[in-house]
């Protein structure tokens, strides 16, 4: 018993590990080599774990060899583009200036359902008004919407705004960070001046301080 639970934590930390050299991305975000390689992964990863008479070595290397594999793919895709198109494939353009290029979604075969319902997700409710319909490498429909129906931003209106920046988390469950705290440009005493400011005297007291994306700082204190 135990040595099925040590091969199966064993086999799972080295999927950990190889899933996280292959990078973050979500399923969806996947290219389509990426997304055969990790079932390949995860059916290799199982047979070891479901047989104890195969060698543990025998799920390990092809699971190296796979990551190997889709390093160099990935490698090779950045550095030439019609590579990168022969594995990853290129966009696909299936709204044209509000109208539906039948060649290019019979070819793709993505039906009118498929179509509408991806508009829908994007608040597009009329083909009429979608510029451009652009079938991404990786499964998503992307919407580009005409001038006259794409939604008003500060720049049409001639208005200046101030640029956000990330949030800086400075204390959370009642702990500081000094790092985070140094590089937003304060110290312990700034902290301090502002916690007063909000009837609180301990660090320990606080549950989450920030500071925004507008530069404005944030604090909530802690249940008792």
């Amino acid at each position: 018993m135990f040595v099925v639970f040590t091969r199966a934590l064993l086999l799972y930390l080295i999927v950990v590990v190889v899933m996280r050299m292959m990078g973050k991305r979500q399923v969806a975000q996947m290219q389509p080599f990426e997304l055969v390689i990790m079932i390949l992964i995860a059916d290799l990863a199982a047979t070891p774990m479901e047989n104890m008479d195969i060698p543990l070595v025998n799920g390990i290397i092809p699971i190296i060899a796979l990551l190997s594999v889709q390093v160099l793919t990935a490698y090779f895709s950045l550095k030439n583009e019609k590579f990168r198109d022969f594995v990853c494939g290129k966009p696909s353009i299936l709204i044209h200036k509000g109208r539906i290029d039948q060649t290019e979604m019979h070819r793709l075969r993505v039906n009118i359902n498929d179509l509408l319902e991806a508009l829908r997700n994007k608040n597009q409710f009329n083909i009429s008004d979608v510029e451009y319909a652009i079938l991404e490498t990786n499964g998503q429909i992307s919407i580009i919407p005409r001038a006259d129906k794409r939604p008003v931003v500060t720049g049409d209106l001639g208005i200046m705004v101030q640029e956000e920046q990330l949030p800086v988390t400075l204390i959370s469950g009642g702990k500081l960070n000094s790092d985070k705290l140094r590089k937003a440009g304060h110290d312990k005493k700034w902290l301090m001046d502002q916690l007063k400011k909000q009837n609180i005297d301990n660090i320990k007291d606080v549950f989450l301080a920030l500071i925004s994306t507008d530069g404005n700082f944030y604090v909530q204190e802690r249940k008792r």
